[in-house]
Parts: C-alpha cells; structure tokens; sequence
C-alpha cells in the first residue's frame, strides 16, 4: 500500500455503501446455522463462501472462542399517554439504581416531563402498569419510574415486545415467536441487553459441542448492549463522535484463558463486535487480562492497532455505523487502509446476495 492510502483521515462519509433494500433481512434464517458465511483471509487477501455450519473447517484445537453471553430483554412497551390519545412506544435503554429506566420514546417532543403513560398487554388493552416521566436529558431520552409492577423485568416477558431495529418491518404489538427465540443466541444468560449480539446468532448447541470436541475453547464475557453500539454517527469527523457507555464483565476463568492462548501463541476469535470492545478495553490498561467489571465507551476507528482479538466474526452492518468502522479498523491493525479491503469484501456480498444486518449472514475475519 501506498504512504498516501496509510495516512488518509478517514471520514464518516467514507463509511458509505449501497445496499439494495431486498438484501436486507428481515427474518431469520429456517436453522440459525443455516446463514451464510464469507471467510476473508486478510493475509492472503483471499475471500471464500460457505455457511455457518462450516464454522469447525476454519478453527482449530487451541482457538479460544470468546462469545458474549448478554440475555435480550423485551425492551419495547406500548402505551398511551394518560389525558390523551397519542399512542406512545417505549424503549427502555438503561436501569438506574433507583430502579427507573432511561427510555427512548416516540413521539418524545409530545410527551413533557410529568407526563403518565397507560401500558397496554400484547393485545392493545390496558394492562395495571403505568409509567411517568420524571426526568428528560439534553439528549431528549426520558428517565421514567413504572407503577403496577413489583418486578418489572418479570413483567416484560408478557408485556414487551423484542426490541427489533427499525429496518426489520414488524406490526405494532407482533410478539413473533421467531423473534422471541431467534433474536437470542442460545447461550444467552445475562440478561440486560436491548439489542442482540448478533454475530452469535449463528450457533446452535451442536455446533458449539462440535467445536468443543476439536479442541476450541469456548469462553462467555458480557457486555450489555445498549445504545452506544448502534447510535449513528452524526459528525463527519470521527474524532467528535462519543459512545454511550455500556456495562461489561470479563470473569476471571476467560481473562486466564487468553491470557494463556496469547503467551502460547494461540489465536484468540472474537463472536461479534461487542466482544472485541471489552477485550480491547480491559487491555488498554495492562496487556495482561484481568478479570474485570465495569464500563466502556471505547469507540474503535482506523487506524487501531489490536491487542488481543486475532480474528473475528461479525454480521454485515449498517453503513456508517460504528461496527462498521471496527471492522475496517480490524481489517488492518494500526493502519488505515483496512477500510477499503472491508469495504471491497461488503461489495463481494452484496454482489452475491448475502443478506445484512441483524438477521443476516455472517463473515469470518482471519
């Protein structure tokens, strides 16, 4: 590569593709190893297809497989405002320790602090929840306490929705079962997220036995994804652009087993980008892994040099997105041109129709 294409400043705008709308997924795959699976081989440059079952042909004894373990709550309530008729949607985003919630709502501008919301069940009637807004931020999200209820988290298994993005077309009140079980990886314990670490949605139990019986080791952190994983970037400037901060937890028992793998020389695979956040994270203040609790904003760009994550898999994002711009960082550690080859591998899978984003097929990073 070429000084010039090392030292370029990339942009947000550069962060840019088209994607035919039909590419987009909008359900999920018939098995969850049934994806498609595009292995790129950054040393040789070399791009290959096959499907997610074929997972165990690319790994080897010794890998240590690194998943986020982060449980999806039904995070999206209906309702109506108390006084009014405005139909109101609720995205809880983060429990406080008061246990009121920062919410997004919809319509935000109609609805001022001191506002109360009726909640409705999943067939649009009144359930015993009520909500009140207490408090607004300059961000225009809303700190809300809940009424009727004496275990909310408990509550939202019936009255919550799966908090879908918004290009995945549902009706209002759609309590899909595809949804509720597919909009979840299978070993999904703790729970907190409001959106799916979607590189492990891929796995199925077998799979991941079968790749324990060839010798992968299989490792869980958690980081609860919340907004910093998917607000858009809204400058130009890559710099200007801050993370919401997420809550992590890295055990002991995974910080020992890379801390092996990488003083033995074995490969340490991250399952989607979250994962690669808390790694590269934790190791920002020691090279060697601690087991850890706390929060990240870490927001990864061209160029980025990678301290621990040696490969990666990851769905197809959105353009502009952050997770895209991790990937590209990953596609050349420490240099900038790792942008084009990931976005020349994106232009391979839209010319053979794999499909994107959170439903879509996955990539394999090596």
């Amino acid at each position: 590569m070429s000084s010039e294409k090392q030292e370029k400043t990339l942009k947000t705008s550069d962060f840019s593709f088209e994607l035919p709308s039909e590419l987009i997924a909008q359900h999920p795959a018939p098995a969850r190893d049934a994806s498609r699976l595009l292995v790129a081989d950054r040393s040789t440059n070399q791009r290959t297809h096959h499907h997610f079952r074929d997972l165990p042909l690319f790994l080897k004894k010794g890998d240590v497989l690194v998943m986020n373990n982060s449980r999806v709550i039904p995070a999206r309530l209906r309702g109506q405002k108390i006084g009014g008729e405005a139909a109101v949607e609720l995205l809880l985003t983060e429990r406080n320790e008061d246990q009121t919630w920062w919410s997004l709502l919809r319509p935000g501008k109609r609805l001022p602090q001191g506002s109360r919301i009726a909640l409705f069940d999943p067939h649009s009637q009144p359930s015993n929840l009520t909500a009140e807004i207490v408090e607004k931020n300059d961000e225009g999200h809303a700190r809300v306490r809940f009424a009727g209820t004496e275990n909310l988290l408990a509550d939202l298994e019936t009255l919550g929705e799966m908090p879908l993005p918004p290009y995945i077309q549902r009706e209002p009140f759609a309590r899909k079962t595809e949804d509720i079980e597919r909009y979840q990886t299978v070993y999904a314990t703790s729970i907190g997220s409001i959106a799916a670490p979607t590189a492990g949605l891929h796995f199925t139990e077998a799979l991941i036995r079968q790749l324990q019986d060839k010798g992968v080791e299989i490792h869980n952190l958690t980081l609860h994804v919340g907004l910093g994983t998917f607000s858009p970037v809204k400058v130009d400037e890559l710099d200007n652009h801050r993370m919401h901060v997420e809550h992590f937890t890295l055990t002991a028992a995974t910080s020992d087993a890379i801390n092996r793998a990488k003083n033995e020389g074995r490969r340490v695979i991250a399952v989607g980008t979250t994962t690669v956040r808390v790694l590269e994270s934790v190791a920002q203040s020691s090279p060697t892994l601690t087991e850890t609790s706390g929060t990240t904003n870490i927001f990864i760009y061209p160029p980025r040099a990678f301290k621990v994550v040696d490969a990666l898999i990851t769905n197809f994002h959105l353009p502009q997105s952050t997770l895209l711009m991790l990937v590209s960082a990953f596609g050349a550690p420490g240099e900038t041109y790792g942008h084009k080859w990931v976005m020349e591998t994106y232009a391979e899978a839209v010319h053979e129709k794999y499909r994107f984003f959170s439903y879509g097929d996955a990539m394999l990073i090596t």
